[in-house]
């Protein structure tokens, strides 16, 4: 007999939810343009100058393309752990921790090691980094039952302590002259270009093609399904529970840990602190928006590097703070999760009919 009735829906058509996809993202973009008038700004102007910002030069385009290759590898890793409902909020740590296993890496072997010998070692070195870093609040879980949630957030903070520990005591270059750094990698540390771009790019591709295949195509990506939809069903079928939260952590710190290796080699050239630059964070959000579908989260962390490099853009260009690209951003979160509620849920106004028994 109530006014608004929820009920449950039985299944709903592919069609259908991309529809409902597509309009909370509409309405994202209408409702930012909202706040945007609101404080005073062009709405038009405002999206039109993120847009050129991110795509309008081929310089414009590689940065926006240097920015999108830590957030699909990331997003990957987060996926890998979201699929089995395990919620990795440690992406951040696992760069962090990934950054030190490739920089101890890069300045212990020395320039004698060629560059693809080098860097293939700091490549497992931040994987195996990653992984434990992840294996930690994993085996806590498995074994115990703690709460991922707050075990891997605050990981993050002891990782990025430990590196600053490192950055002003034992790692300190003697030759900074008692400036807080670590030193530069050599050259035979840093990842090359290809077409402009670091080859970075190679690995989020290598990333999404194995993290496709890893879930949809293997039977411990079966596996870590089946746990995310129901740890009884998969207790029944006689699936090792504890044995598949590990694997697939140690997969995603595996894989956030080479976003740190990338970080320090390509971009900052040595290992810093604030490395992870809150990639761990927006990973979870382009994870969430992509429905844990690698190839998706391929193409939403592309438009979020539009939205970062075009947030930059505007704050030098127009002298209009950054922020303006992270209210896009939370509205489009907000919106397209909000309708997940009307893909699970069938909302209908008005009086219920009089059942007859």
């Amino acid at each position: 007999m109530d006014f608004i009735r929820v009920t449950k829906r039985d299944d709903l058509p592919r069609k259908k939810e991309i529809i409902i996809t597509a309009l909370a993202v509409v309405l994202s973009i209408v409702f930012a343009g909202i706040i945007l008038l609101i404080f005073g700004l062009n709405p038009f102007n405002i999206f039109k100058e993120i847009v050129l910002g991110s795509v309008g030069t081929s310089l414009r385009i590689k940065q926006t393309i240097i920015k999108a290759i830590p957030l699909i590898i990331a997003s990957m890793g987060i996926i890998v752990a979201f699929k089995m409902k395990f919620w990795n909020i440690g992406g951040e740590g696992q760069i962090t921790m990934g950054a030190l296993g490739a920089g101890w890496v890069a300045l212990n072997l020395g320039e004698s090691v060629p560059q693809p010998v080098m860097i293939l070692l700091m490549v497992i070195a931040a994987a195996i980094c990653g992984g434990i870093w992840a294996f930690i609040p994993a085996i806590f879980k498995a074994k115990l039952g703690t709460n991922e949630t707050i075990f891997t957030l605050m990981m993050n903070y002891v990782a990025i302590k430990f590196v600053t520990y490192l950055q002003y005591g034992p790692w300190m270059d003697p030759a900074a002259n008692g400036f807080p750094k670590i030193a530069t990698f050599s050259s035979n540390a840093v990842l090359p270009s290809l077409g402009g771009v670091h080859i970075g790019w190679i690995f989020a591709l290598i990333a999404t093609a194995f993290v496709y295949f890893f879930i949809n195509h293997t039977k411990v990506g079966y596996e870590i399904t089946v746990v995310g939809e129901s740890v009884e069903t998969a207790r029944y079928a006689g699936m090792n529970i504890s044995k598949v939260i590990v694997i697939a952590m140690l997969v995603s710190g595996g894989l956030c840990g080479i976003v740190g290796m990338v970080q320090a080699s390509a971009i900052e050239k040595t290992l810093v602190a604030a490395i992870a630059n809150n990639y761990g964070f927006t990973a979870i959000i382009t994870a969430w928006l992509s429905k844990l579908h690698a190839g998706y989260a391929l193409l939403v962390c592309v438009v979020f590097a539009m939205l970062i490099q075009g947030g930059e853009y505007i704050q030098i260009a127009l002298g209009i703070p950054s922020a303006v690209s992270d209210i896009v951003q939370g509205l489009v979160l907000f919106f397209v999760l909000g309708s997940e509620f009307f893909m699970r849920y069938r909302v209908r106004f008005g009086r219920a009919s009089k059942e007859v028994a």
